[in-house]
């Protein structure tokens, strides 16, 4: 995809993967906008990239995401990029869950996680096929293809968004729509709460690899570990889930 002189709509824009993103795609010569559920945390994001759009929504919610997209594109009609970054793991036992009380807590991970870029994907592309250039870009993970057996959902909802990714891409092959896949690895983020990810790979280092792979065209990106589990067989796929399992079991027991 060209990295300067579009508009770009970042969800989940305002922390972690989000923000280091939106930072280098302004930096890049871009217009971008990103929403997000919390004001303040969008008025933080401001504060450190002043060029930045924020808008806030709350993806759970169909009308929202409806509202989001009549609303970006009748005050920014130029957008042409989508980046479906928002994102919620929860860690957790199933023996322990107490899913008849709290299923509507592990419910949001389904909806932000798989509800929302789908939807949103599917109300942009065809309006991203007008465009001469436009492009989708889905944020999956490392789990899509070697699931972390301690984060179900999280896993299960990256390897759906994977293979709707790729589905995308055929059906947009024939417009001028790009439909690109970044898989991070462990970033050091917030991502799940806060220290989870402190032994995760440095946030600016994976957003400079991520940018290097669009320059030169990717259309799926793996950073550090995630590379190689892009392209695991179903054996080593099998051996490295149960090695992440053992070694992290006794943090949801």
């Amino acid at each position: 995809m060209k990295l300067s002189g579009n508009t770009i709509l970042i969800t989940g824009g305002s922390a972690g993967i989000g923000l280091a993103f939106a930072e280098r795609f302004l930096k890049a010569g871009n217009k971008v906008i990103i929403c997000g559920r919390r004001e303040n945390v969008l008025q933080n994001a401001k504060e450190k990239l002043p060029d930045l759009i924020t808008r806030v929504c709350n993806l759970d919610i169909e009308s929202e995401r409806a509202a989001l997209f009549d609303w970006v594109t009748e005050n920014y009609p130029e957008v042409n990029v989508l980046v479906n970054n928002a994102g919620i793991q929860q860690r957790f036992n199933v023996l322990k869950a107490d899913a008849k009380n709290n299923w509507s807590d592990f419910n949001k991970e389904i909806t932000t996680n798989i509800e929302a870029p789908f939807h949103l994907s599917m109300l942009f592309a065809p309006y991203f096929a007008a465009k001469e250039k436009a492009a989708i870009i889905n944020v999956t993970s490392g789990l899509a293809f070697t699931p972390f057996a301690i984060a179900p959902i999280y896993s299960a909802t990256k390897a759906a968004l994977h293979s709707f990714t790729m589905s995308l891409r055929h059906q947009l092959s024939e417009t001028s729509v790009e439909v690109i896949e970044i898989a991070p690895p462990a970033v050091n983020t917030d991502l799940g709460g806060s220290g989870l990810h402190v032994h995760g790979e440095p946030l600016d280092a994976f957003a400079d690899g991520i940018f290097k792979g669009l320059e030169e065209g990717e259309h799926e990106i793996g950073y550090g570990t995630s590379v190689g589990r892009l392209r695991m067989s179903r054996d080593e796929i099998d051996e490295y889930t149960e090695k992440m399992y053992q070694a992290t079991k006794n943090a949801v027991e």
